[in-house]
């Protein structure tokens, strides 16, 4: 298993990425308009991780990985009938991938297909 892209939704982007930076020396870009303006840095062995702000009031703060899948459509149709709750359906982002999410055990779940 392979996270493609590690998500952090927070109420404070800049001091997470402050934190982080500090912590494990990340150096983090200029928001992503793409990844919901997401301010990124490189994973070691793979993707990025992405600190971004609620994109709407409902929106609670989450840590959510992004497993890198082969075929979305099917990894998420196995999830679903695992009890995972659909979220997201597969959703193109321009030059990044398709993304998914669905919920289980309390937790989001994000899948990546490149």
């Amino acid at each position: 298993m392979k996270i493609q892209y590690l998500e952090i939704v927070t109420k404070d982007v800049d001091a997470v990425c402050a934190a982080y930076a500090a912590a494990q020396n990340a150096h983090f870009g200029e928001p992503v308009a793409e990844l919901g303006f997401a301010r990124t840095a490189p994973l070691a062995g793979g993707g990025p991780v992405g600190v971004r702000a609620p994109l709407r009031e409902t929106e609670d703060p989450v840590v959510r990985p992004y497993w890198l899948v082969d075929d979305i459509e099917a990894a998420l149709a196995a999830a679903v009938q695992a009890g995972g709750e659909l979220a997201l359906p597969p959703m193109a982002i321009p030059g990044y991938g398709t993304c998914a999410i669905y919920l289980q055990g309390g937790n989001d779940h994000g899948l990546w297909q490149l």
